[in-house]
């Protein structure tokens, strides 16, 4: 996922409310006297009223007493906060997120990723930026460290674990690669003062990717620990890679499988990655295929004009570079590029858009491939659509409750207008940004309605970046699962991980 600018995000402390009025208070038991005198001239009577008096105090101390050290020993728990650090990866960049928690009187780890609960910030470029250069990777995250220094108090470090978990980026790249990538980072990490292990410098699976970003978009609408037919389904777009995961009633293959256990429940998950199927990679692949004519026949009317590039806003100078195309594309190629005509066409884009999604699927051997040869099965329940789906709705002014159809006239009016006046209505936008949006519109309803099958008014479907104060990045998700692992709670996954 592109992003322009670099971001710090904050969020909130646990708190502890424990009112004392919910202990019901002693009342006093006086026998009434039989005279109207305050002092008794009967000392039996006399004696007996103290007695009781004497004893109803006792008792009440005794309670009140008991109840300030249950409440000082709770309170002296829950206050004890905690930290935790996870970097994320990504194809584009790199960010830090630094999580404060506190744990309450059972023991159990309480979220609250509110002002002081979550503080963020992110580097560009990406890991997979020092491919060429893999010795100098770990140096792009020595800015991270003593952002999170700065976040955790000194005395608390060398007990604060901090994890490295790298996304699609890492993944397209060689093993050899990403291991020398790793290793840059794991010799920064091992001198950051924070706890760290080798281990926990990794590449994480397009279907962790999924998982996590189901857990905190569930956590964040309070259903996690809850009924799995009221949960919620998770579609991400990110640069390099798109996910899927929900919870799935029809039998799923087991290499898409995964069983993750919270508190008492079990959520029978469907969840896979689809590398290369990312808005940015998606993109640059458009242009590789319109270059080449790398279309199937089905596209026989669009390849003869393939020299027209449909998702360019016309008006547009061409001028690729060509570092933007892969290692295998030919000299011829990279001289017909720059010969291309942007003629911006959302209905044409999103042809073309959908024989991308679908190349491969005479390969499929499942029931279900609804994009290339992936297994996918029919959508069930609620859905929120995140990271690039949010962004390309945020720049059309869409409101999170949009129905696709109000994205696709709004990609049909941007498409057809000029360079030239969108570049000067968006000034204060970067053009490469600017450039993009015709093709995310188009590529945005191709993915979800043309192949996932979600209908053009379906109110199933919201577009969304946070719920409430907490950000639906999937990283909370990692964290809101190893702390409860840690602390409570027990992560069972069952099946591969196909990245």
């Amino acid at each position: 996922m592109r992003r322009l600018n670099t971001r710090k995000g904050v969020n909130s402390k646990p708190t502890d409310d424990h009112d004392s009025n919910n202990m019901d208070p002693v009342k006093l038991q006086v026998r009434p006297s039989t005279r109207s005198n305050l002092f008794s001239r009967n000392p039996k009577h006399n004696n007996r009223s103290s007695f009781l008096i004497i004893a109803s105090l006792t008792i009440a101390l005794a309670f009140t007493l008991c109840y300030l050290l249950v409440s000082a020993r709770n309170s002296r728990s829950f206050g004890k906060k905690r930290y935790g650090i996870v970097i994320d990866g990504g194809s584009t960049g790199t960010r830090i997120h630094v999580f404060g928690y506190g744990v309450d009187g059972g023991d159990t780890a309480v979220f609250d990723f509110g002002t002081d609960g979550l503080s963020s910030m992110r580097v560009n470029p990406g890991l997979s930026a020092y491919a060429e250069d893999p010795e100098s990777a770990g140096g792009s995250l020595r800015e991270l460290v003593e952002f999170g220094k700065g976040r955790v108090p000194k005395e608390q470090w060398e007990n604060t674990e901090i994890r490295l978990m790298a996304t699609a980026g890492l993944r397209l790249l060689d093993l050899d690669v990403q291991n020398r990538i790793l290793d840059s980072c794991r010799k920064v990490l091992r001198g950051s003062g924070f706890k760290f292990q080798n281990e926990w410098a990794s590449v994480i699976t397009g279907s962790d990717e999924g998982l996590y970003a189901w857990v905190v978009a569930n956590h964040a609408l309070g259903t996690l620990g809850g009924n799995p037919l009221q949960t919620t389904g998770i579609i991400e777009l990110g640069g390099a890679s798109a996910q899927v995961t929900f919870v799935s009633s029809e039998p799923v293959p087991y290499e898409f499988s995964r069983v993750v256990k919270y508190g008492n429940v079990t959520y029978n998950l469907y969840s896979h990655s689809l590398l290369h199927y990312g808005q940015n990679v998606a993109y640059d692949s458009l242009k590789e295929a319109i270059v080449s004519g790398d279309f199937n026949s089905d596209a026989e009317s669009l390849q003869k004009r393939m020299s027209i590039d449909p998702c360019t806003p016309k008006g547009y100078s061409y001028k690729m570079q060509s570092s933007k195309l892969s290692p295998s594309s030919s000299v011829e190629k990279h001289r017909h590029l720059s010969t291309l005509q942007s003629r911006g066409n959302f209905s044409e884009c999103r042809s073309a858009a959908i024989m991308m999604l679908q190349k491969g699927k005479e390969k499929c051997s499942y029931q279900h491939c609804r994009i290339g040869s992936n297994f996918i099965p029919k959508l069930q329940g609620k859905f929120l659509a995140t990271e690039n789906f949010f962004h390309t709705s945020k720049f059309f002014g869409l409101a999170s409750k949009a129905f696709l159809s109000d994205l696709m006239m709004a990609g049909q009016q941007f498409c057809g207008e000029d360079w030239s006046k969108l570049k000067k209505r968006h000034h204060r936008l970067d053009e490469e940004a600017l450039l993009h949006y015709c093709f995310s519109s188009a590529y945005t309803v191709a993915l979800l309605h043309d192949s996932l099958g979600i209908a053009m008014d379906d109110e199933r479907i919201r577009v969304a970046n946070q719920v409430g104060s907490i950000p639906l990045d999937w990283a909370l998700g990692a964290f809101i699962l190893q702390s409860k692992s840690d602390l409570d709670c027990g992560l069972c996954q069952s099946g591969g991980s196909p990245s």
